[in-house]
């Protein structure tokens, strides 16, 4: 991920083709799996990161390209995973799963529609 910002993004993106194949991690992504090779993952396959029954909903999103957002907590640090499909030039390419640390209490707003 060459572009200043996203190397320097807080929230961990990792990049994969349709086959779950990394593709790219930012610098956050590397950090925070370090303990499972960090940058060598780049290459290797999701589904051999991921037992049951994580792994089936895995290959379940990559077939039908169906979102994932949830949030989870982790060594006392509250995250929004947000996996979604990307695509090249309208051509379905693989997923985008960015994980960003949000605060336990988190403001929530309504926002009236603009009429116009």
């Amino acid at each position: 991920m060459n572009h200043p910002w996203i190397k320097s993004f807080p929230g961990a993106i990792i990049v994969c083709d349709t086959q779950g194949i990394i593709l790219d991690m930012n610098d956050q992504a590397v950090e925070s799996f370090k303990e499972d090779g960090g940058r060598e993952l780049v290459g290797k396959n999701l589904f051999d990161c991921h037992p049951e029954p994580a792994r089936s909903h895995l290959a379940e999103m990559l077939k039908l390209q169906k979102q994932n957002i949830y949030s989870i907590e982790k060594h006392g640090i509250k995250k929004l995973i947000y996996q979604t499909p990307w695509y090249d030039n309208g051509t379905y390419s693989g997923f985008v799963e960015i994980s960003l640390p949000i605060p336990f209490v988190l403001p929530h707003f309504i926002r009236a529609e603009e009429k116009g």
